[in-house]
């Protein structure tokens, strides 16, 4: 059985024609025996270039470990790929693991250009963490590029009270802060003017096949809409470059990709699906 069905409203526009679609959005319990392969998948786009350190496949084992916390998205049943995936991990619990050693370390590394943010980490992670009472959970969101935001909202407010009925069973999910891990692109001026000049594809199955659409001027972009608002309620954030990224030049393929880190205070929470809610509402 699904947890819940949602209905949204999405346009699609092909051979010039406007009209609605109404997709069911089914959201589903992790399931080791189904959501393995397609979960890799995810692990490995988020990572990107730099997933080869995480071990991808010890770690999705370790996500789907837990089948009772966190939540994936499907519009075909429960056998079929999950196009979207929210859990989130206890990286003082599993500190052990390869995986969240791994991630521990990668989190540290990315953070030192930001003093304040690195020294936070090393409180809530480093050596020390052992010694104190604060557990941070790894939040591991992602999705397929096209996913509408408006399932975000539904996913967190799951996760939460998930959350809740493990801390009532005294298990290990009272967090004091949240690590989410988000995935960025980055533009030139140049490659942002050229984008913004570009012909609009004709179609709603062009327009999802081409590159995601940046405002005006060069900068970093999120992949994820959630970010604008989660970053309000962080303490920290910030954006790195990949170590493992290929060499760019003007003649390089596609988009410059990176990643984002943004440490949430748990007791954030809840304001913060508030407020995602209201900001991704399903269209009436």
């Amino acid at each position: 059985m699904s947890k819940r069905k949602q209905n949204a409203d999405i346009d699609s526009d092909d051979d010039n024609e406007v009209s609605l679609i109404n997709v069911d959005f089914e959201f589903f319990d992790p399931h080791p025996d189904v959501d393995f392969l397609a979960l890799k998948r995810l692990i490995l786009q988020l990572f990107q270039t730099d997933a080869e350190f995480f071990q991808p496949h010890d770690l999705a084992e370790l996500i789907l470990s837990q089948p009772l916390i966190g939540s994936t998205v499907k519009t075909d049943g429960r056998e079929s790929d999950p196009y979207a995936y929210l859990t989130v991990l206890n990286t003082h619990v599993h500190k052990e693991h390869p995986s969240i050693k791994a991630l521990v370390a990668y989190a540290l590394a990315k953070s030192e250009p930001d003093a304040q943010f690195h020294a936070t980490l090393q409180n809530l992670l480093g050596p020390n963490e052992i010694e104190s009472q604060n557990h941070v959970g790894f939040v591991f969101s992602e999705r397929l590029i096209n996913m509408p935001p408006q399932i975000v909202p539904h996913m967190y407010r799951m996760l939460a009270d998930e959350i809740q009925w493990a801390i009532a069973d005294n298990e290990p999910y009272r967090f004091t802060h949240l690590l989410i891990v988000s995935r960025t692109y980055r533009l030139s001026d140049d490659e942002a003017a050229e984008l913004q000049s570009a012909p609009t594809p004709k179609t709603k199955k062009q327009r999802n096949a081409a590159a995601p659409q940046p405002p005006p001027g060069g900068g970093v972009f999120s992949y994820h809409h959630e970010d604008e608002y989660t970053q309000k309620f962080a303490t920290h954030w910030l954006d790195y470059k990949l170590s493992n990224a290929p060499p760019r030049d003007k003649e390089s393929f596609g988009l410059e990709q990176g990643g984002r880190l943004i440490l949430l205070p748990a007791e954030k929470l809840p304001e913060y699906i508030a407020t995602i809610g209201e900001a991704f509402a399903a269209p009436s």
